[in-house]
């Protein structure tokens, strides 16, 4: 079973650059974007009449910023939308899916960048870290294999971007944010990713500027977070930096089908 997450920055956009070409040579049993920036009914033709997929977006109240949506080859048993505050909800940044007994918990992070680029919102960005984390851990504790996925917005550690020593003040990269990732390992989620690959190097987002992708400078900030319970489960995880179509490339975990049991 194959679960793919991949900020599209824009599915309009990346669909006029081959999303739907790419979604079916995938191989992926569910695939969850992030930063969709349209409403279900401005999603393109071409991916609403998908064959084979079960689609569901949710989209912000602000039109063209956020936004997330899940394509799906079994339809979810039942998904949910809210952390229950309206701040949150009103950005369209989750998702949570049910499958039998796997829980996928689809999120698009915010972004700690004020409007001038100040880290204003990093606080607002740790309140919606600390309500998902309160929402995912209620699933564990029922006994549910849970995966985390989507567009973190943070670099874990100094392995997780290619410039380091010179992001430590950059929202995505600041102590608080990385503490707030820390909180979640140490809880027992793991970053499925680096299970298999602890070397540096291996980055998702790549900044707009020519030639930084290229030189492969970039950060690692798409993740799957698995519950503990998965580990068993947990076949391969990886990053397909080759996959163009967005500043980020897609990333995702293939897992033994009897997870969903």
């Amino acid at each position: 079973m194959r679960v793919v997450t991949w900020n599209v920055n824009g599915i309009r956009s990346c669909e006029s650059k081959g999303f739907s070409r790419w979604l079916a040579s995938s191989g992926a049993d569910l695939v969850g974007v992030q930063e969709v920036r349209a409403t279900p009914e401005q999603v393109p033709a071409s991916l609403a009449s998908l064959e084979g997929w079960h689609r569901h977006v949710v989209a912000a109240e602000r039109p063209g910023y956020s936004g997330v949506a899940l394509f799906a080859r079994r339809a979810p048993d039942a998904v949910e939308t809210s952390l229950g505050e309206p701040r949150f909800d009103a950005e369209g940044r989750l998702q949570v899916a049910r499958f039998g007994r796997l829980v996928v918990a689809n999120a698009y992070f915010p972004n700690g960048n004020g409007k001038d680029r100040d880290n204003s919102r990093i606080p607002y960005k740790l309140d919606f870290y600390r309500a998902l984390f309160d929402l995912v851990e209620r699933h564990r504790r029922a006994g549910r294999r849970v995966l985390v996925m989507g567009d973190f917005n943070t670099a874990h550690t100094e392995l997780d971007l290619a410039r380091p020593k010179e992001n430590v003040e950059t929202s995505g990269f600041t102590p608080v944010e990385r503490e707030e990732l820390d909180r979640w390992i140490r809880a027992g989620w793991v970053d499925s990713f680096r299970r298999f690959q602890p070397a540096g190097g291996h980055y998702s987002w790549w900044s707009q500027r020519f030639g930084v992708r290229a030189k492969n400078i970039g950060w690692r900030i798409d993740y799957v977070l698995t519950s503990p319970n998965v580990a068993p489960f947990l076949k391969d995880a990886w990053i397909t930096p080759q996959v163009t179509g967005s500043d980020h490339c897609p990333c995702g975990v293939d897992l033994d089908p009897a997870v969903i049991g």
